[in-house]
């Protein structure tokens, strides 16, 4: 990864270099820590972060269910935000806020440990590939699970979580592919190892419920938007492997992913980028580069208030 030049933390700048924790930091040991990936991009009217409030509302939810209390308002760490990009002199780049339990107490109880808020920033290119976007990747069906709803909570975007993820994309690139698909528990479709999924058939677009086990995200609620507002129907439904081999085209979304097609599914051949993809993606992107103003809210700008020295 590219580094820049200060990285956000606990209310000031330090250097990136210096961006270190404990040995014993709980969160290293047992995951409690909640994040969320964000992107920035420049604009005409000047850098714009894609869905800024909307990110840190579920970074609030997702602390919340992890009892962990951020101690900034969501105006404040936007501010955080804004200020991380221009002093590091980054016009398009990835954002990654996240918070944490640090050094304190070993053990379960988590509670007495104190909770710590960085922010990061760095340029990141197309995260899946920049031939990606046009050709698609190859997708495999893990053979691990999604965990269900009473297992770990779908909703949280919460760092231990994402092991889960980790064991699913390595067993996909190290069997040749690109990117990981989850099932549930119960066999149906789940999402990618960091992407929210779509299938189109006979021109419906449809993606799976926040009950089947995946992330609320962010470019997915923005997805379906863009979508119905260039007449396509759009429903959040139940989908079982088949309608990932039968789709006439199936596509991933996220933060990091932005909109990128699916070329096949366990070998069977589902063709790239097709006409609802690509429709899709122009109106995508020239939203976050501020060329549409239909949906000109999605992009917030810098605030005035400033958290940090």
């Amino acid at each position: 990864m590219q580094a820049t030049e200060k990285i956000w933390r606990n209310g000031s700048f330090i250097p990136w270099d210096d961006a270190q924790v404990h040995v014993l930091t709980h969160a290293l040991h047992y995951g409690t820590g909640v994040f969320e990936g964000i992107r920035a991009y420049a604009t005409p009217k000047g850098t714009a972060v894609f869905r800024l409030n909307a990110h840190l509302e579920r970074l609030r939810r997702s602390a919340a269910l992890y009892e962990m209390e951020i101690g900034l308002s969501t105006p404040e760490l936007a501010a955080a935000i804004h200020e991380t990009i221009a002093s590091n002199g980054v016009g398009s780049c990835y954002v990654r806020p996240i918070v944490f339990r640090g050094y304190g107490e070993m053990g379960l109880f988590a509670l007495n440990n104190p909770v710590d808020v960085a922010i990061a920033v760095w340029p990141w290119g197309a995260y899946l590939g920049e031939e990606a976007l046009e050709a698609g990747v190859r997708c495999k069906v893990s053979s691990f699970r999604r965990y269900g709803p009473n297992t770990m909570p779908p909703a949280a975007k919460a760092s231990g979580q994402y092991i889960n993820s980790v064991l699913a994309k390595h067993e996909a690139t190290r069997s040749g592919y690109d990117e990981a698909i989850l099932l549930n528990e119960q066999g149906f479709v789940a999402d990618g190892s960091g992407e929210n999924v779509f299938v189109a058939r006979d021109g419906v677009l449809y993606t799976p419920p926040t009950s089947d086990s995946c992330l609320p995200g962010i470019t997915r609620e923005s997805v379906i938007q863009m979508a119905q507002s260039l007449g396509y129907d759009v429903r959040v439904a139940t989908l079982v492997r088949s309608d990932l081999y039968f789709a006439d085209e199936a596509f991933l979304c996220g933060t990091a992913a932005e909109v990128t097609p699916i070329a096949s599914v366990d070998g069977q051949e589902i063709g790239g980028r097709g006409p609802i993809t690509k429709q899709i993606q122009e109106v995508f992107f020239a939203t976050v580069e501020g060329r549409d103003e239909r949906f000109a809210e999605f992009l917030e700008y810098p605030v005035t208030a400033t958290v940090g020295t």
